[in-house]
């Protein structure tokens, strides 16, 4: 056991006995939304889970300690105090832990020490990837290259609109990383359903997913796979209509020289804003979409091969 995970007896006791456990971040719950709507969200994920019949782990690093499942009042710390948590990707690991901080993990974090943990699924709202430019820039999140290290089903509803899906999925080809699209075979877009861009593969279910997983490992193909799973209809925001509002907070960002993990952030704060409210709860939506799909993946993995 790595020294410095600490993982709840709920989590632990789950994994040894080879119960479904589904990995959650904290950068979500500190970065992603306003207060006190991250903690509302927070809590009811955990709770959509349960109710599938699996054990929900949220991540996060308390006092340097790599913390695998918080407690309310823990996730309720973490909503409060937002952006004055560090965002720690993998690479910011050794030097929060050393200085024991506290760090709110991204999507690349939180997959590293759930594997350490020897969790196999994590439910998210969307992925990192190429930012627009990056054939200039080199602007890769850290989410991409964690998927070739890190042996993680991901639940995603795609990468986040902001971004260049077409390099990112490029770019997770290149890494050799299955992109499944859930129920679809067009790429999602965070926020709308479609993005025109096409998935290499295809699942209908939570128990082919999970086969395809056993596949992969059974073979010794090291790595994560991305699991796209649309934003439920009802509550997408069509790429026609927020295609234009993220152009302008991406000029906005550029013009103000915002850069690197302070982006995601400012734009999704400013597309909140320009929607009126309307991209923050198409978020809240697709996280607890993801964890229903996640939660019942976790669920068919710890089952016999179908």
């Amino acid at each position: 056991m790595n020294r410095h995970l600490k993982i709840t007896e709920e989590v632990s006791s789950a994994i040894a006995a080879g119960r479904p456990v589904v990995a959650l971040e904290s950068t979500i719950i500190a970065h992603g939304m306003p207060y006190p709507a991250n903690f509302e969200m927070a809590v009811e994920v955990e709770a959509i889970i349960r109710n599938v019949g699996a054990v929900p782990a949220t991540v996060a690093i308390v006092g340097g300690a790599l913390r695998v499942g918080l407690t309310a009042e823990e996730l309720k710390n973490f909503a409060i105090a937002g952006s004055d948590i560090a965002k720690v990707s993998t690479r910011d690991l050794p030097h929060v832990v050393a200085r024991k901080l506290d760090g709110a993990t991204t999507v690349a974090s939180t997959m590293r020490i759930a594997a350490m943990a020897g969790i196999q699924v994590f439910a998210t709202g969307g992925i990192g990837g190429a930012h627009r430019g990056a054939d200039r820039s080199f602007d890769i999140s850290a989410d991409l290259t964690e998927f070739a290290e890190s042996d993680v089903i991901v639940v995603t509803a795609g990468a986040k609109a902001i971004l260049d899906l077409a390099l990112t999925l490029e770019t997770l080809e290149t890494l050799g990383v299955p992109v499944v699209g859930f129920g679809t075979d067009d790429f999602p877009a965070f926020y709308s359903r479609q993005s025109g861009l096409e998935v290499p593969m295809r699942c209908d279910s939570a128990s082919e997913v999970a086969n395809l997983a056993r596949a992969k490992w059974g073979m010794g193909l090291k790595g994560g796979i991305v699991v796209a799973n649309p934003i439920p209809e009802a509550n997408e925001i069509i790429a026609s209509e927020i295609a234009p509002v993220i152009e302008k907070a991406v000029a906005e960002a550029k013009s103000l020289g915002i850069s690197g993990k302070s982006v995601t952030p400012f734009l999704l704060a400013k597309l909140a804003e320009a929607t009126g409210g309307r991209s923050l709860k198409a978020n809240i939506a697709l996280v607890k979409n993801n964890a229903v799909v996640a939660a019942e993946i976790a669920v068919a993995f710890t089952k016999s091969e179908e």
